[in-house]
């Protein structure tokens, strides 16, 4: 069977996995954490590592293994016709070529693409959005990235920077986001930001399920825990979700009216709250989008979890080397 390594670069992990190349199962998955600090060699270092690992696995899982290639989901702004790394916010590479890097490193003919277009074009491959025919994908994490999937190609715009969702200006008010401006998306309603909002009230506030699930600790505050305290009541988790589907609605609103999607995914481990997430977000949209547009497009949840930017990783080595750019 022909493999291909899929390599997911986030702001706070990197993942690393082989995929059957018709996308039917990932072998050898391995991940650690990433973070501005370790720097890009420190972290492009441990996913050599990983690589390694990675394709001893799937030897010893399919002995007859062929592994054609590499694909690497970096954030962006990228130029993937260089293999460059032009800037990451939330991890403070800049111009770094890592296809370069890579492809010597491995000895593999490697792809470069942005991390958050390979999760939504995994998620239009093998998951949740493979009905879809125009696609939008946001993923919630450490920032908040975005993907443009039209017939099943994504779509890259002029210089490679189509789909940073995230960087759209919601409150021109708001607070600094790490691209350096302020009132972004990414700054409201990002995994991180949904924390340090919740922070910030606590800090005011009195007893708190959410401060008791935490154990008094504020920097234990996470996203996934926020929902879990405003499952069980919480006023001051219930605040920050709701708000937080507030920012998230006007974002996906304004797509809706740009782009017209029949489907939105939503990726990200927020997604795990479930109705509490996507039922106030899906009120949200429907009373700020053009109704045709509500009419015509289903927000769903992505379905690969925390694979889909390795699934997509392989996906973007398989439909570069297609189309001739590698």
């Amino acid at each position: 069977m022909q493999w291909v390594i899929g390599i997911d670069i986030g702001g706070t992990n990197c993942v690393v996995g082989a995929v059957a190349a018709d996308g039917s199962r990932v072998v050898g998955d391995h991940s650690q954490p990433t973070g501005a600090a370790r720097g890009a060699d420190g972290v492009i270092g441990d996913v050599l590592t990983m690589a390694e690992r990675t394709t001893a696995s799937v030897r010893a899982a399919d002995p007859g293994a062929e592994i054609i290639g590499v694909g690497a989901g970096a954030p962006g702004p990228l130029d993937i016709h260089r293999g460059i790394v032009i800037l990451t916010p939330n991890l403070g590479w800049t111009n770094v070529p890592l296809r370069a890097i890579l492809a010597e490193g491995l000895g593999l003919a490697t792809a470069l693409e942005n991390d958050a277009n390979c999760a939504v074009q995994a998620e239009c491959w093998v998951g949740a959005a493979q009905r879809g025919k125009y696609v939008i994908g946001l993923t919630l994490g450490t920032g908040i990235g975005g993907g443009i999937v039209i017939g099943g190609t994504l779509y890259h715009g002029a210089s490679d920077a189509a789909g940073e969702f995230g960087h759209m200006v919601i409150d021109i008010d708001g607070p600094l986001c790490g691209c350096g401006n302020h009132g972004c998306l990414e700054a409201f309603a990002s995994g991180v930001n949904i924390a340090r909002r919740a922070r910030e009230l606590l800090a005011a506030a009195g007893p708190s399920q959410l401060r008791d699930l935490a154990r008094g600790d504020l920097t234990r505050v996470t996203a996934e825990l926020v929902y879990e305290a405003a499952a069980r009541g919480d006023p001051l988790a219930q605040q920050v979700a709701d708000d937080t589907a507030r920012y998230l609605g006007i974002g996906v609103a304004n797509l809706l009216n740009i782009f017209n999607p029949d489907t939105v995914v939503i990726l990200g481990g927020v997604i795990h709250a479930g109705d509490a997430l996507f039922a106030p977000l899906r009120r949200e949209v429907a009373a700020r989008a053009f109704q045709p547009a509500v009419d015509a497009c289903t927000i769903i949840p992505g379905a690969l979890g925390g694979l889909a930017g390795v699934y997509g990783a392989a996906k973007a080595f398989l439909d570069q080397r297609a189309a001739g750019l590698i």
